[in-house]
């Protein structure tokens, strides 16, 4: 889930006490780890401040090192957080050219982890949501560095995307967002039609061809790099692009981007990436700009090889129709989480960004009849009307 920001640079950093540590024997754990770091680290205690926030158990602090230079703290509860899979997917993207964050020192027994600092600012800070072409080069930038890692995929190595996974997070919206949040409880004929458009989203989404697939890809994940990346973010030998991947996939005018909030990357559908990307968790863009990046997502991808699949190669239409279905179970999914977040966490915040997943689902419905019932359904439980407008007609 995406990292909920903090304070940035520019402000009055907190004094050490600002770090609350709700277990007295973890920060007794915490400190005794952090004196028996390296010296070479330079790491001064006293700058220890928060960083940002997690959905899940995981939180960040940020210190600074004897140098001006800062790094990143991962707290993650062992008996809470496996980091097992961050540091595993950290790995494949650092070997596909990506930026990063670099594991300094790790402490897989008690979940403390030292990191390399991307820096304050993510892309959904500096974005202006009324001027969508003023961010046209770091979209390009996003893309470049998703290509890069769809092009590292590679079978058996991250855990599958398949059907019991698609369907296991889309049963969080009736359980979480109808049942608990709505208080919605479908009667037979609902629950048959939920299941009905729920096997169709999974049919479609599992025809899709498979890629390493980060899950959260989003701004709110990718970072403005504030300093060059360390050793072991560049990019592997024999890249034949300044980031790794094919160069001809790389554009040259934009700063790459860091990435972050990995750890739950799979093997599945290309389209759930570039769909994460431009159907924002935080974030809406008019669908002539989310049609313009993902028509640039796919002309790359044809180049790279990555369209070679019915008549995607030729047919821009009907990959953009895949995606669809595929933002659709992300839409469902989230709308899930951030019910539960807020019912079962106590992170109301979360709550009040599932009317954009509303829209998301009710827009998508409406442009294909066999989700008819299912879109007549979602406007009975949030008493709107029937949506409007499509892009490439009702299919």
């Amino acid at each position: 889930m995406p990292l909920i920001p903090m304070p940035s640079a520019k402000e009055a950093m907190p004094p050490i006490d600002a770090v609350s540590w709700p277990d007295a024997q973890r920060k007794i754990h915490f400190d005794h780890w952090l004196r028996a770091l390296p010296g070479e680290h330079g790491l001064r205690p006293d700058t220890l401040r928060p960083a940002s926030a997690d959905a899940s158990f995981r939180r960040y602090l940020r210190i600074d090192t004897s140098v001006g230079a800062s790094r990143i703290i991962m707290d993650a509860p062992p008996e809470h957080e496996n980091c097992q899979p961050f540091v595993k997917v950290a790995q494949l993207m650092q070997e596909a050219g990506l930026l990063v964050p670099e594991i300094l020192a790790w402490d897989e027994h008690q979940g403390f982890m030292l990191l390399s600092d991307l820096g304050h600012q993510t892309l959904l800070d500096v974005i202006d949501p009324a001027n969508p072409q003023a961010h046209h080069a770091q979209y390009m930038a996003a893309l470049d560095s998703l290509l890069a890692w769809q092009l590292a995929s590679r079978t058996g190595v991250l855990p599958p995307y398949d059907e019991a996974l698609l369907r296991r997070e889309m049963q969080l919206f009736p359980d979480w967002y109808l049942q608990r949040h709505r208080a919605f409880e479908p009667a037979v004929e609902q629950a048959q039609t939920l299941q009905k458009a729920f096997d169709s989203i999974v049919k479609r989404n599992l025809a899709a061809p498979s890629v390493y697939v980060h899950r959260d890809f989003m701004p709110r994940n990718l970072m403005i790099p504030h300093a060059p990346p360390l050793h072991g973010s560049l990019p592997p030998k024999g890249a034949d692009s300044p980031w790794g991947g094919p160069a001809a996939n790389r554009s040259s005018s934009a700063q790459q981007l860091g990435v972050l909030d990995f750890q739950d990357a799979v093997y599945g559908p290309i389209t759930y990436d570039v769909a994460s990307l431009m159907r924002d968790a935080f974030l809406t863009w008019e669908e002539d700009f989310v049609i313009d990046v993902t028509v640039r997502y796919w002309e790359k991808a044809r180049k790279a090889g990555l369209m070679d699949f019915e008549d995607w190669h030729s047919d821009f239409g009907a990959f953009y129709r895949s995606v669809e279905w595929m933002g659709l179970q992300r839409h469902l999914k989230v709308a899930g989480i951030f019910a539960r977040l807020t019912l079962r966490d106590g992170k109301p915040k979360y709550l009040a960004d599932t009317p954009r997943f509303i829209h998301y689902i009710r827009n998508t419905a409406h442009r294909y009849r066999e989700l008819g019932p299912f879109l007549k359904l979602i406007d009975q439980v949030e008493g709107l009307e029937a949506a409007s407008g499509f892009a490439f007609g009702r299919v």
